[in-house]
C-alpha cells in the first residue's frame, strides 16, 4: 500500500528575502514586525548566511529559512534569469507555491522576473490571455483598483474584459465593494474617444451591466469609482506618475515649514491635518500589488520597500489567502468572460 503524504493544513507565505534594494535587512525586519499579526507560517527564502544573523535566537515561532544560493538582480532579463537561476530565492519561492508548499509568494525584487517565474511555473487560469498587476489607488471616495499596472503592456482589447472581471473580484474580496463597477481609462468620457484600441475595448465592455463608461485620469481621483482598467503601459505610467506627484507634494509641504523652532510650532496644526494624507499617498501603506490571473498568489512589492512596506504586504497577503482571492478570480472569469 502506497503511503500518502500528509495534507498541509496551515497557511504558508514564501517571502523572497533577497529581492529589493534593501534586501535582506529590510525584508527580514518587516517579517519580524509582522509576526504578531500573522496566522500564517512564514518561510524566508534566500542566502541563509545573510538571513540568519538578522533573526533573534532562538528562531521565532512560525518562521523558517529555505536556503537559496542565487539572487535575481533588478536589471536581469527575466527569461534569462528563469533559465539560468533555478536556485535563486525567487525561483525557489515560486516553486514552493507550485508544489503546494506555500500559498503565496511575496517579492520586492525584479518585477519582470517575478511575473515571468510565476507565469511559467504556475500557468494562467482558464479564460485568461494575459495576467495583470492591480494596485489600490487613493481618491476622494475610498480608493479604487487600477489594472494593469505593469504585467502585460501589449494586449488585445479582449484582455480588458478579463482585467475587468479580475479587478471586480479584487474589489469585492480585498476592498469590500458590493457589485463593483468598472471604468475604462481614456482621454475623454464620451463614447468614441481614444485610439482604436480604446474604442474597441469600450464596445466589448458595453456588453456588461457593470461597465460604467470611460473615465479621464483626473476624474479617477475626484469621482467615485471601484475599478479602472487599461493596458500595462498606460497603467504603469499612471502609477509612477502618481507616486512622483505624491512625493513632490510631501517635499513641497516639508520645504514650506520654516527651520526656526518657534515658527515651526505654528505649523503643528497643518501637520495634524496632512498626516492622514501622507498615509494615503505612501506606497508603503499598501505594501504590495497582487499579480492576477495565475494559478497562485504572487504579491509584487516596490523595489524600495522598507520594513513597514514588507510588514503591510505580509498582513495584506494573509487576508487575500484567507479570503481566497485566486478562487474568487477563477469564479469571476467563469461567469463574466
Amino acid at each position: 500500500m502506497t503511503e500518502q503524504a500528509p495534507v498541509r493544513t496551515e497557511r504558508v507565505i514564501a517571502l523572497d528575502a533577497m529581492g529589493g534594494d534593501h534586501a535582506p535587512e529590510q525584508i527580514v525586519l518587516g517579517a519580524l514586525a509582522a509576526l504578531g499579526e500573522l496566522r500564517c507560517q512564514l518561510v524566508l527564502v534566500g542566502d541563509e548566511a545573510r538571513i540568519r544573523p538578522l533573526l533573534p535566537t532562538p528562531m521565532p515561532s512560525g518562521v523558517s529559512i529555505r536556503h537559496a544560493s542565487q539572487t535575481v538582480e533588478m536589471d536581469e532579463k527575466p527569461t534569462e534569469a528563469f533559465r539560468t537561476k533555478k536556485d535563486s530565492s525567487l525561483y525557489i519561492a515560486a516553486q514552493m507555491v507550485k508544489d503546494g508548499e506555500a500559498d503565496a509568494l511575496i517579492s520586492a525584487g525584479n518585477t519582470g522576473a517575478a511575473t515571468t517565474f510565476a507565469l511559467l511555473l504556475w500557468r494562467k487560469l482558464t479564460g485568461v490571455r494575459r495576467p495583470a498587476i492591480v494596485s489600490r489607488m487613493p481618491n476622494r471616495d475610498g480608493g479604487f483598483a487600477l489594472l494593469d499596472c505593469g504585467a502585460s503592456p501589449d494586449i488585445d482589447p479582449e484582455s480588458i474584459v478579463e482585467f475587468s472581471a479580475m479587478g471586480r473580484a479584487y474589489a469585492e474580496v480585498v476592498m469590500g465593494r458590493k457589485a463593483p463597477r468598472v471604468h475604462l481609462l481614456n482621454i475623454g468620457e464620451e463614447e468614441g474617444k481614444g485610439n482604436a484600441f480604446s474604442q474597441q475595448a469600450f464596445k466589448l465592455l458595453q456588453e456588461h451591466s457593470w461597465f460604467a463608461g470611460n473615465i479621464e485620469g483626473k476624474d479617477m481621483y475626484a469621482k467615485p469609482c471601484d475599478v479602472v482598467v487599461c493596458d500595462a503601459f498606460v497603467g504603469n505610467v499612471v502609477l509612477k506618475t502618481s507616486e512622483g506627484v505624491a512625493e513632490l507634494i510631501r517635499t513641497l509641504i516639508n520645504q514650506a515649514v520654516p527651520n526656526n523652532p518657534v515658527l515651526r510650532a505654528l505649523y503643528w496644526p497643518v501637520k495634524l491635518v496632512t498626516r492622514p494624507l501622507k498615509k494615503e499617498m505612501d506606497y508603503a501603506s499598501a505594501g504590495g500589488a497582487p499579480l492576477l490571473g495565475l494559478n497562485g498568489l504572487c504579491i509584487i512589492c516596490h523595489g524600495r520597500s522598507s520594513a513597514r512596506a514588507v510588514k503591510n504586504a505580509l498582513t495584506g497577503t494573509q487576508a487575500m489567502i484567507e479570503n481566497d482571492l485566486v478562487g474568487a478570480i477563477r469564479n469571476a472569469l467563469g461567469h463574466e468572460v
